[in-house]
């Protein structure tokens, strides 16, 4: 490990080279107090050691394993909490900006009656055919839980697809657009609904598939009822509000998913360790009444 070390990978950390003078030391000793040299025969010698001295150099050897492990460890910590607070840092140096003119009554989660009374308050634009919000989908599941009781999640319609997207000019994913209606026919279903797609996303793209959906949902009608369509409509067109960040596209909602997080907007998609720092510092602000709270807990003094 020691010649591996310093030959391939080119470094050598001080506690790696302690450990590895520390292996040497424990086999210098055990190859000049654990071998019995009067005996006869190679095997003999050198493979037939004393059991008190082999359990000692066993003992020493785990004692520099665990040693090792607890470093890379608390190591591991340090970079973790490194990035946190940079991201943290990050996140509350974004603008901030409104909500939508219409916040989706679609919710994936919801703690408090009122949006805005949630500690974590997410506005989440995205399509059913994204694999990026698959992705959004797979952390904020893990993050739901983290956050129970204190996380409000409205779920934007905003199809990439030209059939009921007007606000940007993408064609990507065929079939969103009927994915968005089937969702929205019956409000109560919707959080079922939209499990039971992400669930299935290859499936999703199959227009059998979503025939056979809306059928097990009692939604067949949901594809031509203009008022569902037309509230459809009107989320995804709140994309429009939002002035352009990028000199490519007219408007700020430009893709999927973009999430707007206590009104500042995250464009694309974070870890979940990212998000978790950044959703935990959103508790403490609100919880502690302070709104630079989090500093306390994220961000290193200067």
């Amino acid at each position: 490990m020691f010649l591996f070390s310093v030959f391939y990978l080119g470094s050598l950390c001080l506690f790696c080279a302690g450990y590895y003078l520390f292996a040497i030391m424990s086999l210098s000793l055990f190859s000049q107090h654990a071998i019995d040299r009067e005996l006869r025969g190679l095997i003999w010698r050198y493979f037939n050691p004393s059991f008190k001295h082999l359990m000692t150099f066993g003992v020493l050897l785990l004692v520099g394993a665990y040693g090792m492990a607890l470093f890379h460890e608390t190591k591991k910590e340090a970079q973790y909490g490194s990035v946190a607070a940079r991201v943290v840092r990050e996140f509350y140096s974004l603008p901030k900006v409104k909500s939508p003119s219409i916040i989706s009554p679609f919710m994936t989660a919801q703690a408090t009656a009122r949006f805005e009374d949630a500690p974590i308050q997410i506005i989440e634009y995205a399509d059913f055919l994204c694999p990026d919000c698959l992705y959004m989908y797979e952390q904020l599941a893990r993050l739901k839980q983290d956050f129970k009781g204190k996380i409000n999640i409205a779920y934007q319609f905003f199809p990439l697809e030209a059939k009921c997207n007007q606000v940007v000019d993408k064609n990507k994913h065929p079939g969103a657009c009927d994915l968005a209606y089937i969702a929205a026919y019956q409000p109560a279903k919707f959080p079922q609904i939209h499990d039971e797609i992400f669930a299935n996303f290859r499936a999703a793209k199959n227009p059998e598939w979503r025939l056979s959906l809306a059928r097990r949902y009692r939604a067949e009608n949901a594809l031509n009822d203009p008022d569902t369509k037309d509230l459809v409509q009107r989320i995804i067109n709140t994309g429009a509000e939002y002035e352009k960040t990028s000199d490519q596209y007219a408007h700020g909602i430009r893709s999927t998913p973009t999430t707007i997080v206590n009104n500042r907007m995250i464009i694309g998609t974070l870890p979940y360790a990212q998000l978790k720092a950044i959703f935990q510092a959103l508790v403490d602000e609100r919880e502690k009444g302070n709104a630079k709270a989090f500093i306390e807990n994220w961000v290193p003094a200067k």
